[in-house]
């Protein structure tokens, strides 16, 4: 069964307040395993630019430039983030995209681990 992309307009409803019947869990989880990335790829931006003092591209390729500057790094724990950061990106293209998505409990729990590890790991860096 492919995915009712209209229940992202319940969920985002309901966020702003909004009194409406309640999203479906499978919204809900989409939003999870998307929001978990974003939450990791931001940590890990703002890491590099004020941590680091990085100049980051103010363009979509900013994931990449990210992602890539800590798996290419000869540091272990930077390369871990950056498997990471590109297995929650990978995850997050399939919720936003596509219409059927199989195991997307599962997804969604493992997505919030790999989340808290990756801004963990930032926090020892």
């Amino acid at each position: 069964m492919t995915f009712d992309w209209s229940e992202y307009l319940k969920l985002a409803q309901g966020l702003a307040g909004q009194t409406v019947s309640p999203a479906n869990e499978e919204a809900k989880l989409r939003s999870s395993v998307s929001r978990a990335y974003y939450a990791a790829f931001c940590k890990a931006r703002n890491y590099l630019r004020d941590i680091e003092g990085r100049s980051i591209p103010s363009t979509p390729e900013a994931h990449r430039y990210v992602r890539d500057k800590f798996k290419n790094s000869p540091d272990r724990l930077r390369r871990k983030i950056g498997d990471g950061l590109d297995r929650l990106r990978i995850r997050r293209n399939r919720v936003d995209y596509e219409d059927s998505v199989t195991g997307l409990p599962s997804m969604a729990t493992m997505s919030l681990k790999l989340t808290q590890d990756i801004i963990s790991m930032l926090c020892i860096l």
